[in-house]
């Protein structure tokens, strides 16, 4: 019988379950310190919370994170400086830092009035630091000493993926064609490491080409688990508040909040097909006024005419079959049906070449362009099942 969570009490949904990942150094974060957080312990949960978080004399332990201070930040960016600053969005700052051992460092500052709340802070805090993998980026701390919530993340040379190859022509940087296949899979590898290794899964929920950074021999790591959602065996989907960005995120779960790791694979299918194009999962221009990505790809595909998608500054300098094979690959992820969708790592043994895709059939994709309709479906929605609207 299928089975799902409704998001309830989920300020704490994230540290009732991270118990069961692996665990080495541990490391106490005093709540008293950050009274932001107060208001995610009720006195109505902290029983519960302390039974099974190790919350010790108003601590709560967490595991593999460094403490730092303010002031050890605040030195460490030249007092975040603007010349610092490497980063910015609704969530926040980032600027680069050099700490007193000589390491290069993001320091990511929430602004007060961050999309990015208490609960996404506690949740990317207790997620990235029990797990470890070559493409997710790796955070080395917090800071809940000062004014701002402040995470501090390895740096990462390169800049993120937006920036590098969708960004404006001084900044896009001439990725070859093995550089893109090498990132394509290198997230996938990432993605299929939180979906299908650990335990409980992890679902991602914000997979953008903004949050895929790279280092200096453009290996991708996957970043901003800010969103993300932990996911047991025996579920089938959670139900939650819709979260992500337009044109990345699955229309089943933009219309019905049922949450999947096929969600994750919808984003990165879209992800994909940019990798491959250099084009936007939104674009605009005079002639053809906003179209998606997802939707040119499939008009291509229809036509048989997928292969003039690859991204002309490539010069032709690209194994055809592959591309072809990794565009593929992309419209799969797109899948209106979820089920049609492969898992993260038969996506990879795909575009590997591991699994013929030759014989597979790809049917239309699908689709959210009015994030206004869909939130106006959300809302009845809610009304229908509570008979009062929910803000």
């Amino acid at each position: 019988m299928a089975m799902e969570i409704e998001e309830k009490n989920n300020n704490i949904s994230i540290l009732k379950k991270i118990k069961h990942l692996p665990n080495t150094l541990s490391t106490s974060i005093k709540l008293s310190s950050f009274p932001c957080l107060r208001p995610c312990f009720s006195s109505s949960s902290s029983s519960e919370i302390s039974s099974d978080y190790s919350i010790q004399g108003g601590e709560l332990i967490l595991q593999n994170v460094h403490a730092f201070s303010y002031g050890e930040l605040e030195v460490a960016t030249n007092g975040f400086r603007s010349s610092n600053k490497i980063g910015e969005g609704g969530f926040g700052f980032v600027y680069k830092g050099r700490l007193e051992d000589g390491k290069f460092v993001a320091v990511k500052v929430l602004s007060a009035d961050s999309k990015q709340g208490d609960r996404e802070f506690l949740s990317e805090i207790a997620l990235l630091s029990n797990i470890s993998h070559q493409n997710l980026v790796k955070l080395y701390g917090g800071c809940i000493d000062g004014p701002c919530r402040i995470l501090v993340y390895e740096y990462l040379e390169k800049g993120n993926l937006a920036q590098i190859l969708l960004g404006r022509s001084k900044s896009r940087a001439k990725l070859s064609w093995k550089a893109r296949r090498e990132i394509s899979i290198g997230i996938g590898e990432g993605l299929a490491y939180i979906h299908e290794e650990i335990k409980p899964h992890i679902v991602h929920r914000d997979l953008k080409a903004s949050n895929i950074l790279l280092d200096q021999n453009f290996t991708p790591k996957v970043s901003d688990f800010g969103l993300s959602k932990l996911f047991s065996e025996n579920l089938t989907h959670i139900s939650t508040r819709v979260a992500g960005t337009l044109a990345y995120v699955a229309p089943e779960y933009a219309i019905s909040g049922h949450l999947t790791r096929k969600s994750d694979v919808y984003s990165y299918g879209v992800l994909l097909l940019e990798i491959v194009s250099g084009r936007t999962a939104v674009d605009f221009d005079l002639q053809l006024g906003e179209h998606y990505l997802v939707e040119k790809a499939w008009e291509m595909y229809k036509d048989d005419k997928l292969h003039q998608l690859v991204d002309p500054i490539l010069n032709g300098n690209f194994i055809e079959d592959e591309a072809l094979r990794f565009l593929k690959v992309g419209l799969l992820c797109v899948q209106e049906k979820c089920g049609l969708r492969p898992n993260l790592s038969k996506a990879i043994k795909m575009m590997k070449g591991e699994i013929n895709i030759n014989n597979i059939q790809i049917v239309q994709p699908g689709l959210i362009t009015d994030i206004m309709n869909v939130k106006i479906i959300a809302q009845r929605q809610t009304i229908t099942r509570n008979q009062s609207p929910q803000l």
